[in-house]
């Protein structure tokens, strides 16, 4: 009698709504598959983890993942997340979505959020281009690469958005590729974690758009560029990791800092101003 193997994840996923829709080679899936692991390693409970996505490919994630998620508009995953953290400090927020709708429609909420330290964790999955709508130039990617919208080549700069949450004062920052399963599970873990906001960059490979149409490949192809040309630097200046086209993918855990995160910051607030409040009466809150 043969023994089918069960998939360890299967018990996260939706069945009945695959097969998935991403195209052989795409890194996603791999980023869901370390994601969900994380999550066990972190004891996250089903029933205490929230998943919300934009639009885009990365966005599917909300959709397979048998969570309590949440497919939101393009570039409103992160404000419609703060939500949710705000009502429901006992759970964990996830957002999970792509550097179109993280970086381009959504960049003005990834800023705030950071700058906020609202309590979630941010999971940017880049490929480097819209791979849901045709190929474009999207905010992160590199210069010289052609896009369906640059055929002659991108020469605006990129955003390096590790340098971004950096500097808008997430509580912790990384970024690893697809290729770098068991280093990425185990960040994803510490930023489930994590007090406050917590980013993770996963680099990602898009045969059928980018990899294509810049000549790069299939996805094994891309996966032995990742492992070639990336090199670890924990603690790195995260002004000095962009991505060049082609050029080297500094990876790692660049930035682990305390900060009050917003709901703390709120709540000793409406302390003192309570105790201000009943004061003169001698009554304490």
């Amino acid at each position: 009698m043969t023994h089918q193997r069960q998939n360890p994840i299967e018990t996260w996923l939706r069945s009945d709504r695959m097969p998935h829709i991403w195209c052989p080679g795409c890194g996603i899936g791999t980023s869901l598959n370390c994601f969900v692991r994380a999550v066990e390693r972190a004891a996250i409970p089903k029933d205490n983890l929230f998943v919300v996505s934009g639009i885009g490919c990365t966005g599917r994630v909300a959709g397979y993942i048998d969570v309590d998620s949440f497919h939101t508009t393009h570039g409103r995953a992160i404000p419609f997340a703060t939500g949710l953290s705000l009502a429901r400090p006992d759970a964990k927020v996830v957002v999970y979505s792509g550097d179109g709708d993280l970086a381009a429609i959504g960049g003005n909420h990834l800023m705030h959020a950071a700058r906020r330290n609202v309590d979630m964790t941010v999971v940017c999955v880049n490929n480097l281009t819209y791979g849901m709508t045709g190929g474009q130039l999207t905010p992160t990617t590199p210069r010289t690469a052609v896009a369906s919208t640059t055929p002659y080549g991108n020469y605006e700069h990129p955003f390096n958005l590790p340098q971004l949450a950096d500097s808008c004062g997430a509580n912790f920052v990384a970024r690893w590729t697809v290729f770098h399963v068991r280093q990425l599970t185990r960040t994803l873990t510490k930023a489930l974690r994590t007090k406050g906001l917590s980013f993770v960059e996963i680099i990602s490979p898009c045969p059928t758009l980018y990899q294509r149409r810049n000549r790069l490949g299939d996805g094994t192809q891309t996966l032995e560029y990742y492992r070639d040309h990336s090199v670890v630097r924990h603690g790195a200046n995260t002004a000095e990791v962009d991505i060049d086209f082609q050029g080297e993918i500094t990876v790692g855990e660049f930035v682990t800092r305390e900060r009050p995160s917003l709901r703390e910051c709120y709540e000793a607030r409406m302390r003192e101003v309570l105790q201000d409040d009943f004061a003169p009466f001698g009554v304490r809150p």
